[in-house]
C-alpha cells in the first residue's frame, strides 16, 4: 500500500510535467512563422530582406547559447522559476519588436531577446521531461519537440489572420502575449525531475554518466557535435528563407511560396514524431543516418534540379523531415552516448550548432551572393557527417575486434 502511495504521486507528477512541457513547447515553437513576417519588416525598415532574415539567424543563435547554460540555471533556480522568466522575456522582446524602427533594433529584440527566451525554456523543459521518463527517452522527446514543431504549424494560422486584422505592430504584441501565457502556464504544472540511477545500453553494458569536461575530452563528443550543426544548418536555412527560394529560384508567386511554411511545419511536425518513435525501436544512430539520407535527396534537388512547385515543396520537406527528426532524436542520443543525468550540460553545448549552424548559412549567403554555394556547402558537410554517423561507435563500447577475439576466445 505505501509503494503504491509513493508510486501515484511520481506518476502524475511526471505526467502534469509531460502535459506543462507540450503546452510550452507549442509556444516556444512560434518563433518558426518568422518568414512570415520578412516582407513587411522589409519594407517597414526600408531594408533587403535578406539583411531582415539574418534576424532569424540571430534568433537561432541566442537560443543556442541560452540552451549552453540552461543547465546552470535549473540547478540554481529550478525548472519553473526559469520558463516563467523565459516566457516574461519573450513577451519583452516582442514587444520591442513591434516597436523596431532600424534593423539594430530589430536584431537585438527579435534577434537577442526572443532567441535567448525561447533557448532558455526550450532545452531546460525538454531534457527535464526527458529524465522523468528514462524507459521512453525516443516517444517523449517526440511528444515535446512535436509540440514545438506543432507550435509553428498552429502559429501560422494564428499569426497570417492576426497579420490580416491588424497592423505589423499590434501583430507582434499580441503574439508575444500569448506565447507568455501559455509559456507561463506549462511552467507552473513542471516539476524538476529527480537523479537517475545509471543505464544501460541497448547492448546490456552500464552507461556511466559523463561529467561535461570528462565528455568534451572525448572525439566523439565533437563528432556528435558537427553532425548536429550540419543538421541544423541545412535545415535552419532553408525554413528561413524558403518562401524566398520558392520566389527566387522556383518563380512561384507570393502566395502559393508562403504556403513553404506550412509544408515545412507539417513535415518538420512528421519527422520528429517518426522518427522520434522510431528510435525507441532501433538504434539512435541509424536514426540520425536515415534523416542525413532524407536531407540529401533534398538539397540534391534543391542543387541540381530546375525545379517546378512541386519539387520545390519535396525538397523543402525532406530538409524540414529530417531536421525535425533529428533534433528530437538528438537528446536522447547523447544521453546513450554521455549518461542522463548531466544531459541538459552535456547537450547544451552541442546545441551551439544550431545557432552556429543557422548564422553560418545566413553569412554565407550574404558574403557571395545566392542560394547555391551555401547548398553546396550544406550537400559536402551532409556527406561528411554522413560517414561518421556511420562509424562512429558508444564511448563505452569495447572495440567489435576486441569482442570478437574474446568470443573466439571463450
Amino acid at each position: 500500500m505505501s509503494t503504491q502511495t509513493a508510486v501515484n504521486p511520481h506518476n502524475r507528477t511526471r505526467w502534469l510535467t509531460l502535459f506543462g512541457t507540450i503546452i510550452t513547447q507549442f509556444a516556444l515553437g512560434s518563433v518558426y512563422t518568422w518568414s512570415l513576417f520578412n516582407s513587411q519588416l522589409s519594407q517597414k525598415l526600408d531594408a533587403p530582406i535578406s539583411q531582415v532574415a539574418f534576424s532569424f539567424g540571430l534568433l537561432s543563435l541566442g537560443l543556442a547559447l541560452a540552451s549552453s547554460v540552461a543547465g546552470k540555471l535549473q540547478e540554481r533556480f529550478g525548472v519553473r522559476n526559469v520558463t516563467i522568466g523565459a516566457g516574461l522575456l519573450m513577451a519583452v522582446g516582442f514587444f520591442l519588436t513591434a516597436h523596431a524602427n532600424n534593423l539594430f533594433m530589430l536584431y537585438l529584440s527579435a534577434g537577442v531577446l526572443v532567441g535567448l527566451a525561447d533557448g532558455a525554456g526550450y532545452l531546460i523543459t525538454l531534457s527535464n521531461c526527458v529524465k522523468w521518463f528514462p524507459e521512453r527517452k525516443g516517444l517523449i522527446s517526440a511528444c515535446a519537440i512535436g509540440a514545438y514543431g506543432l507550435g509553428s504549424l498552429g502559429f501560422k494560422f494564428i499569426c497570417s489572420y492576426l497579420l490580416s486584422v491588424n497592423s505589423l505592430e499590434t501583430t507582434f504584441i499580441i503574439w508575444g502575449g500569448m506565447a507568455m501565457v501559455m509559456v507561463i502556464a506549462g511552467a507552473l504544472l513542471m516539476k524538476d525531475a529527480p537523479k537517475q540511477q545509471p543505464n544501460t545500453s541497448r547492448s546490456g553494458e552500464n552507461v556511466r554518466d559523463f561529467s561535461l569536461a570528462e565528455s568534451m575530452r572525448l572525439p566523439q563528443y565533437w563528432l556528435l557535435a558537427l553532425m548536429f550543426l550540419t543538421a541544423c544548418m541545412s535545415g535552419l536555412y532553408v525554413i528561413g528563407v524558403a518562401k524566398d527560394i520558392g520566389e527566387g529560384l522556383v518563380h512561384l508567386s507570393t502566395q502559393t511560396a508562403a504556403n513553404a511554411v506550412t509544408i515545412i511545419a507539417i513535415a518538420n511536425l512528421s519527422g520528429r514524431l517518426i522518427l522520434g518513435v522510431l528510435s525507441d525501436k532501433v538504434a539512435r544512430i541509424r536514426v540520425i543516418t536515415l534523416a542525413q539520407v532524407v536531407s540529401l535527396v533534398g538539397m540534391s534537388i534543391l542543387l541540381f534540379t530546375s525545379m517546378n512547385e512541386t519539387t520545390f515543396f519535396i525538397s523543402i520537406a525532406c530538409v524540414a523531415f529530417s531536421f525535425g527528426g533529428t533534433i528530437t532524436v538528438y537528446p536522447s542520443l547523447v544521453s546513450d552516448f554521455f549518461g542522463l543525468n548531466n544531459l541538459t550540460k552535456n547537450y547544451g553545448v552541442i546545441y551551439l550548432g544550431f545557432g552556429i549552424g543557422s548564422v553560418m548559412g545566413s553569412l554565407i549567403a550574404s558574403l557571395f551572393g545566392g542560394f547555391t554555394v551555401t547548398f553546396s556547402l550544406i550537400m559536402t558537410l551532409l556527406v561528411i557527417s554522413l560517414i561518421i554517423s556511420t562509424t562512429i561507435r558508444l564511448p563505452h563500447q569495447p572495440a567489435k575486434v576486441k569482442t570478437a577475439y574474446q568470443q573466439s576466445k571463450a
